[in-house]
């Protein structure tokens, strides 16, 4: 179903009609009381029963004023029939017969926090809660953002990993939003997870080795902790796909939470540590051995000294020892021969 803007009737000029209209039912009470009095019987009851009439059903027409704030939209339905959507700010007046329709209305999607059905009241001494809701059947059209609860999903290599995406939304099809599905908000919830697991299983907490998350056969360095922006672009294009149906646009989607599962961070946090002090020692010996050559280069191009095989071996030995150490070198004169 497509959206149709409604135009309206303003509703000031409408509403001085309908004020005016009650006084003068009232007007027309008192005139033909006055009258019945004097015994004009005829005409008198005639203005006694419209005035009557009238303060009755007057009050019927005033359903029919609207107020639309900036950034609202109202969706009317005439007897089970769409009829129109106001989104202009204004004070208008429609057919007192329609009814406003939102079926997410009671339904709280508050900034960066979870889907919730509301407040709720203590109705009992025993603590009894139920919800309540106090609040019109506008839609709004602002900006909006849902944060849900951290998920538990496992990453390509099967490792449980927590995740929380923020999703920025707004409607843009008012029609689609309330006619299409039941409660577009919970709607939006609902794909809002399924969409990140999908994404999520594709991808390794870290880099991993003949990983493919592209889908194009070759493996790449993509992680959820190194390419988050990439997943959150591909989490948002997902979402998107899913609530088009919904009239509902994703403006953008990040990751707000990202971690192992509790009951393997230990574990995870230890491999991290090992893999880190490899790397360092790695490191350490290519710049040590690189040291040791170029000392042995200069010592021979300079000229400095003679050294065979079991000199240099023995050099080279020490100055290992010294530069891949932990500890701050403890020098030791000897004064004899080495042979």
């Amino acid at each position: 179903m497509e959206e149709k803007v409604l135009k309206a009737k303003a509703g000031l000029p409408r509403l001085i009609l309908f004020i005016f209209l009650y006084l003068a039912a009232i007007a027309l009470i008192v005139v033909g009381g006055v009258l019945l009095d004097r015994g004009v019987g005829g005409t008198g009851g005639f203005l006694l029963a419209v005035g009557i009439f009238w303060v009755l059903v007057g009050y019927i027409p005033f359903f029919g004023l609207k107020i639309i704030k900036p950034q609202e939209a109202l969706v009317l339905t005439l007897f089970g029939r769409y009829i129109g959507t106001l989104k202009e700010p204004g004070f208008y007046y429609v057919n007192p017969f329609t009814v406003a329709v939102n079926p997410a209305a009671k339904t709280r999607l508050g900034q960066s926090k979870d889907v919730d059905t509301g407040p709720k009241i203590t109705i009992s001494p025993t603590g009894t809660t139920i919800p309540y809701y106090m609040g019109g059947k506008k839609i709004s059209l602002k900006i909006m953002t849902l944060s849900n609860n951290k998920q538990k999903v496992n990453d390509v290599l099967g490792n449980p990993v927590e995740i929380s995406i923020a999703v920025v939304w707004r409607v843009v099809d008012t029609a689609k939003a309330v006619f299409n599905v039941d409660n577009y908000k919970e709607y939006l919830s609902l794909q809002c997870d399924s969409a990140v697991r999908n994404i999520v299983r594709i991808y390794p907490y870290d880099v991993a080795k003949g990983i493919d998350t592209t889908g194009d056969g070759e493996p790449n360095e993509g992680s959820l902790r190194g390419s988050s922006t990439i997943v959150a672009t591909r989490i948002r294009k997902e979402i998107q796909e899913k609530v088009e149906v919904a009239g509902l646009e994703i403006l953008e989607a990040r990751i707000t939470y990202l971690a192992y599962a509790p009951e393997i961070a230990a574990v995870m946090l230890q491999r991290q540590q090992a893999c880190a002090i490899i790397d360092a020692r790695k490191m350490i010996v290519e710049g040590a051995v690189s040291m040791v050559e170029m000392a042995l280069a200069k010592l021979n191009e300079n000229n400095v000294v003679k050294l065979d095989e079991e000199r240099k071996a023995a050099m080279v030995s020490n100055l290992l020892v010294i530069l891949c150490g932990n500890k701050d070198a403890q020098p030791v004169v000897n004064s004899g021969s080495l042979y």
